[in-house]
């Protein structure tokens, strides 16, 4: 697994991804190396209880921009990679380079092609949906990397059917080689058990005992719709006055709340800031409504936490939330970027308690098939052994360094593989012609940026 990010270290959600899927995968037999950028709150060299194996590296030198950051732990992951497929190669046992996303793609391409051996990638989002079009040279470079990335790769993992159809418009990439495996989510963090009492005691904590809480968890970025959730509020009090918007984030809300006040909302919309964890996870269970309103999401894992949490889920029919959320089944969607499509949406769950237990019910089934991370590990597996199958089967085993074909051996040593896991090999490629400042961009400039979507995920 090649991941630019990996718990503790998380800013966006690929880093908890990559821990779900790799956990599951060892527990099915698969032996996992994680080559992430090293973070001082863990250990260089880590085998988790799982079974796990994490590598974490340093960057050689410090970077000057974000997009110099990358190449720079590209260049440390390629170097590392190598020492461990020298210590791997006499064996010749499987082995496939993952790639999430277009930050892992140098490193990924030059070990595929001097090692000859396939490459698997997952991409988590698209720089084009993140932004409606690609506006800048930034936005240009991340959005041809993301191509290559695709281009390269032997098979695509995406995350849903409309993530294929992003792949296939923007990159050209071929349906039938597109797997489409969905996210997940450990139903177990958010499902434990709290009496009543308890639920009552977090309540008052955020909203008087009379009222009804909508809850929406995200980043304040426009893509994430809190400003039409805003906008909805006041359609849903004028039908249900005793409501109470609580909205969780971090960020600059500055805006934000200026506009609740503006618009004589300052009493009913309460901003909490940023939560993580068991407060995080108490406030979905005090909620009668979790809402997603996005205007892009590729999944959101977010609406299945909500669902996890026993929360009636409004969403918004963007991107990958219509397969996540399926109307009048497992939740209630709405047209995105239409308020009052929302506020229809939220006063329906409200007004019938009934439709929503069985909405939930039948969400909580889905939890434990499609979204179940043992069944996706499954999924991602299967890819795998598809991969190195036909791997085998090609003229690549032909050329490779492998010792699957005949004449291994004295191709690496040609190559010099063995001198290069101990100097290096990586050549940066070009940057893109934009000035970015030479200071050390913003976790939320970072996902801005190029990185995935999830938005409590992100937060946390």
């Amino acid at each position: 697994m090649l991941s630019w990010e990996y718990p503790p270290r998380i800013v966006g959600g690929i880093s908890p991804h990559v821990k779900e899927l790799s956990q599951e995968l060892s527990a099915l037999g698969v032996e996992v190396h994680v080559v992430t950028k090293a973070t001082p709150q863990a250990p260089d060299e880590e085998t988790e209880p799982s079974g796990v194996k994490v590598h974490r590296v340093d960057l050689p030198r410090e970077p000057h921009n974000f997009v110099h950051e990358i190449q720079l732990l590209n260049q440390a992951t390629d170097l590392r990679v190598r020492r461990l497929l020298e210590d791997w190669r006499p064996g010749g046992s499987p082995t496939i380079f993952h790639a999430h996303d277009w930050l892992s793609l140098d490193s990924a391409r030059d070990l595929k092609y001097e090692y000859q051996l396939p490459v698997v990638a997952t991409v988590h989002a698209t720089e084009w949906g993140r932004n409606s079009g690609i506006h800048n040279e930034m936005s240009k470079y991340i959005h041809e990397q993301e191509y290559w990335l695709t281009y390269e790769a032997w098979r695509v993992i995406v995350c849903s059917e409309f993530m294929k159809g992003e792949v296939g418009r923007y990159f050209s990439c071929p349906g039938d080689k597109v797997d489409v495996i969905y996210n997940g989510v450990d139903a177990s963090k958010f499902g434990f058990d709290a009496t009543p009492e308890e639920i009552a005691v977090w309540r008052a904590r955020i909203a008087r005992p009379d009222e009804k809480v909508v809850l929406y968890v995200g980043r304040f970025v426009r893509e994430k719709g809190i400003h039409v959730l805003l906008n909805a509020a006041s359609s849903v009090l004028a039908e249900e006055p005793d409501t109470k918007f609580v909205v969780v984030g971090g960020g600059n809300r500055d805006n934000l709340e200026r506009f609740a006040r503006w618009f004589g909302l300052e009493d009913k919309i309460l901003f909490t800031g940023f939560m993580k964890g068991a407060p995080l996870y108490q406030l979905y269970r005090c909620a009668d409504v979790a809402v997603f309103p996005s205007l892009y999401e590729p999944f959101g894992i977010v609406a299945l936490e909500g669902m996890a949490a026993g929360c009636s889920v409004v969403s918004s029919d963007a991107g990958g939330l219509k397969e996540v959320v399926l109307h009048d089944k497992t939740g209630t969607t709405s047209f995105a970027g239409d308020p009052g499509s929302l506020a229809w949406a939220v006063i329906r769950v409200l007004r019938d308690p009934s439709r929503a237990a069985r909405l939930k019910e039948a969400a909580a089934l889905r939890l434990k098939t499609d979204f179940n991370w043992r069944h996706i590990a499954e999924q991602t597996r299967d890819v795998y052994e598809r991969v190195w199958k036909e791997f085998l089967h090609s003229y690549w085993a032909d050329k490779s360094l492998w010792p699957v074909t005949p004449g291994a051996t004295e191709r690496a040593e040609r190559l010099r593989v063995r001198d290069k896991a101990v100097a290096g090999a990586y050549v940066p490629k070009p940057e893109p012609s934009v000035a970015v400042p030479a200071a050390r961009l913003s976790a939320d400039e970072v996902i801005a940026a190029g990185e995935s979507e999830d938005e409590e995920r992100t937060e946390r």
